[in-house]
């Protein structure tokens, strides 16, 4: 299962998390409380960039100020604008789940994304710390692999391992490991992604 880990800042910490982590996450969102200008270096990790409704200039800007291996769009952004960005990086394209959340709205994107990601729909692009209702997963039919997001905490280990979708490939964790914004709780990170990796 592929582990994503959300909203860093830290250099110290992003050194610690990358033995844990397939992906650090930095927003690039100013209206986020874990919007960052300087990035600490990524050497294991894939170092991602989220951004909401930036310009293509923007995010081009930096992926290579920042080098980007993965752009994570959380607005909304369209599927050509998906494509643009995917010809230099790969492209996780993010969704706010609700009940009236209809998965027919991924089907645009399956050419020109690699992964999707589902979070909780809230009115500030994510970063509620609350889950959504996992069950309306099953609604999702597509080929495209997801991670899943909302509120993921230490209590979430047991219907993380219950959940079966078959393109379910992977996590991420963010507020639901802070001690406060963008200062994650290293300890209890590593003990739930060890829990998660080496339970049956």
């Amino acid at each position: 299962m592929l582990i994503k880990v959300c909203g860093m800042r830290s250099p110290q910490q992003v050194q610690e998390i990358e033995e844990l982590a397939d992906y650090i996450g930095f927003i690039f969102y100013e209206g986020s409380k874990r919007f960052v200008e300087r990035t600490p270096t990524v050497h294991r990790s894939k170092k991602v960039g989220v951004f909401v409704n930036a310009s293509i200039k923007e995010v081009h800007h930096a992926i290579e100020q920042h080098s980007l291996n993965t752009v994570q769009l959380h607005g909304d952004e369209t599927p050509e604008f998906c494509r643009e960005i995917r010809r230099d990086v790969e492209v996780i394209k993010a969704f706010g789940v609700d009940p009236d959340f209809s998965f027919g709205k991924t089907k645009p994107f399956e050419d020109v994304v690699d992964f999707f990601l589902f979070d909780t729909r809230t009115s500030s692009y994510g970063g509620s710390g609350k889950q959504f209702d996992w069950s309306l997963l099953s609604n999702y039919r597509g080929e495209i692999p997801f991670l899943l997001s909302g509120g993921i905490n230490p209590r979430s280990l047991t219907s993380i391992q219950a959940l079966r979708h078959p393109k379910m490939i992977g996590i991420d964790l963010n507020s639901g490991f802070e001690r406060a914004s963008a200062d994650k709780d290293i300890e209890g990170l590593s003990a739930f992604i060890h829990q998660l990796k080496h339970t049956p």
